[in-house]
């Protein structure tokens, strides 16, 4: 479980969120709506271990992160608003490096992954020669083959097309329906009349 107690932050004076907190379980799947400049980003980044709060705490299963880093970030997988991709390398070679960093090897899987991403036939392609939404589901990809419990996607959207935020919702669904948790912030709709999702407003 993932526990977020009394969270405050302060950037330029100015107080972006004040005591908050909430908790995910397995099975649970959570977004943060606000305005702009309300927070979203900072407050993904300060729960992936990415910022600092003023005050409060993050906890994974009762103990502090800080305490517990090795089991979080084995559980955790985070994409932010830069995709992580390197530029030198083929949009298969970036998921095959993220893939052997949490020692799997499933080469067939790759390919999937990238073709669930609308990348078949670029495959092979430098990084440095795709467009910035190529490059954002190369990123995205890793969501088909990670084993983490907790995803915590700041945006996910971004460049994304109806049929893809289509694909992403059932992916999310899957995700939680087997126990794991998604946390999530995007300014398109998402999950209409979905009873599961949880909404948590920032800038109130």
């Amino acid at each position: 479980m993932l526990e977020v107690r009394e969270l405050s932050c302060v950037r330029d004076e100015r107080v972006l969120f004040e005591d908050l907190s909430f908790t995910l379980s397995s099975g649970d799947l959570v977004q943060i709506e606000g305005p702009n400049g309300a927070g979203k980003t900072t407050l993904l980044r300060i729960i992936a271990g990415l910022g600092l709060a003023e005050s409060g705490n993050v906890l994974w299963d009762g103990e502090l992160v800080s305490k517990a880093r090795e089991e979080f970030y084995g559980n955790l997988l985070f994409l932010g608003h830069s995709t992580g991709v390197k530029r030198e390398m083929t949009a298969f070679e970036n998921l095959a490096f993220y893939q052997r960093m949490h020692g799997e090897a499933d080469e067939d899987s790759l390919w999937e992954a990238l073709a669930r991403v609308g990348l078949a036939g670029r495959e092979d392609v430098p990084a440095a020669q795709l467009s910035a939404g190529q490059n954002r589901r190369v990123a995205l990809a890793r969501l088909w083959i990670s084993q983490s419990k907790l995803w915590i996607l700041d945006e996910p959207l971004t460049a994304i097309d109806k049929q893809g935020v289509k694909v992403l919702e059932n992916l999310f669904q899957h995700h939680v329906n087997h126990g794991g948790m998604v946390l999530f912030t995007t300014h398109q709709d998402m999950f209409e009349g979905n009873s599961k999702l949880r909404r948590i407003r920032l800038g109130v």
